[in-house]
């Protein structure tokens, strides 16, 4: 079963990925998170054996925190491509999306890249906080 979802800010982003790591039931394939600048995009892929019962409750988790995203084109073969198991610099490179984490959810990632984004501007943007 796979997720799409379209979350606002970094917190939301973060909320997913406590829910992922601590949340047993959920036998998780991967977690894709890509930022954008006008939010972040999150593509959660489950494994075939998540009982019906843990899906529908993550799904409603999701609903709660974001909406459901139909990406572009150029997100959709990021994705693809992260997928497929081309390298995150690579589909930066080739798609011009910021690909900010792939693979088992790591808050700290999402964390650096937040500061990081947040140091070169000089401010917060609402999407980070």
């Amino acid at each position: 079963m796979e997720y799409i979802y379209y979350l606002t800010n970094a917190s939301l982003t973060l909320r997913v990925v406590e829910r992922l790591l601590y949340v047993s039931e959920l036998p998780l394939e991967f977690m894709t998170v890509v930022h954008q600048m006008s939010g972040w995009i999150v593509k959660v892929k489950l494994h075939e054996s998540a009982t019906t019962t843990a899906q529908r409750n993550f799904s409603a988790f999701l609903d709660e925190v974001g909406t459901v995203y139909e990406p572009g084109i150029r997100v959709r073969m990021a994705l693809w491509g992260l997928e497929m198991g081309q390298s995150e610099r690579d589909v930066m490179r080739r798609y011009q999306v910021a690909v900010v984490s792939h693979g088992k959810p790591d808050r700290r990632e999402i964390e650096e890249f937040r500061e990081q984004f947040v140091t070169g501007l000089g401010y917060c943007p609402e999407t980070l906080a």
